[in-house]
């Protein structure tokens, strides 16, 4: 399994040329692709405040985004929440990174992310 932060998921549900060729292959190859269920509401929170859009409306775009292949919502369970919380208090502080760590590191999977914070915070194993 691997985990994709938001703008990962993004992209891989709909332009894939963000995302470099080998991270490409590696994630056509992995099994199974996962987000957190935070993920869902950070990009409505980014379509509401109008850095995102998604066709044809907010709540299809992520619902199809959700929909491709091989991708499975992880939710954000009591165990995920006590880990977000308990990841050092020199770890930035954006619930919704914290809580996309704490799901990578509960699934002991890798997080795609080009998240400098989150690649230097050495946390959880990145891919970019």
């Amino acid at each position: 399994m691997i985990v994709l932060d938001t703008h990962a998921w993004l992209w891989w549900a709909g332009d894939h040329s963000k995302l470099s060729a080998r991270l490409r292959r590696r994630l056509a190859d992995a099994p199974v692709i996962a987000i957190s269920a935070i993920s869902c509401w950070e990009a409505a929170m980014l379509i509401e405040r109008g850095r995102l859009q998604l066709a044809p409306d907010a709540r299809t775009g992520i619902r199809e985004a959700c929909a491709v292949p091989k991708l499975r919502v992880l939710p954000v369970t009591e165990q995920v929440a006590t880990e977000a919380g308990l990841l050092g208090a020199d770890f930035h502080g954006d619930p919704t990174d914290r809580l996309i760590v704490a799901t990578a590191r509960d699934a002991g999977a890798p997080l795609v992310t080009r998240d400098q914070r989150i690649r230097a915070s050495r946390r959880v194993e990145t891919l970019w």
